[in-house]
Parts: C-alpha cells; structure tokens; sequence
C-alpha cells in the first residue's frame, strides 16, 4: 500500500516539479499560487493537497472536488491552468521567516521523502524566485 495523506497547502508546479506552500489560514498560501501561476506555473492543488510517497518521490495532487480551483481573496474561486500529479522538490514554510541573507540548504521530511525547505514568511522576493528555484536548483 501507499502511504497517502491529505494537508493544508497550496501547490503548483513548473515542469512537473512542485513546491508545497504551507502556513496558517490567511497566512498567504492561495495568494503565493496565484503569483507563481502569474509567472508560468501549474496549479496542482489550492486549500488541500493528497501527497504520496511512492518510489522514492513525494508526489502532490489535488482532490477530485476542487481540481482546478484556486482561491483568490475579495473575488472567488478562479479556475486555473492545471496539472495533474507532480514530484514535490520543495516546502514553502510562510510561517517562518528567514533570518539569514544567504541561508543554509534546509530539508524537510514529508512522508518519508526529504525535500528542499524555505523560510517564506515576509520574503519580498519569493514569487520571483521560487520558479528559478524549482527549475533549476540552487547554486552549491
């Protein structure tokens, strides 16, 4: 069996590679999707996102019932361009605010699978760089 479990997240992915964006309600999670659709992106989930472990790779997908919705505060629910599942390489904390210029390459661990983590609290820049990020990596 795979292990499967349904959060509180938004997703959206660039060439079949996701980032997981994570916080509190109201925290900015369906307002950071909307920016990285703006910039190219994919909406794989808004509000909640079912992960899967499997072979190696966490992969993000959206219920049946809210595939290609997304949240837009003061308008409604929007449809978006949409993917199917895709590879998580990233966590978005907009909790944590990064406290370092150049941070440290933080993981995380998400149903067994480690994958990238940034603070995103307050980052004026994250919609920016978030889609170079998940295209192509960061510099060691």
């Amino acid at each position: 069996m795979t292990p499967t479990e349904t959060i509180h997240a938004s997703c959206v992915a660039f060439d079949g590679r996701a980032v997981l964006v994570t916080g509190a309600s109201g925290n900015g999670k369906s307002a950071l999707a909307l920016a990285l659709i703006a910039r190219g992106g994919l909406l794989v989930a808004d509000d909640r996102v079912v992960l899967t472990a499997r072979e190696g790779q966490l992969r993000a997908a959206s219920p049946v019932a809210i595939s290609g919705l997304i949240e837009a505060r003061g308008i409604g629910l929007l449809r978006a361009p949409v993917t199917g599942s895709a590879r998580v390489v990233c966590l978005v904390d907009l909790e944590q605010p990064e406290p370092e210029r150049l941070p440290p390459h933080r993981k995380i661990t998400l149903s067994g699978i480690e994958v990238d983590l940034v603070f995103g609290k307050d980052a004026p820049n994250l919609a920016d760089a978030l889609p170079l990020l998940i295209r192509n990596g960061r510099h060691a």
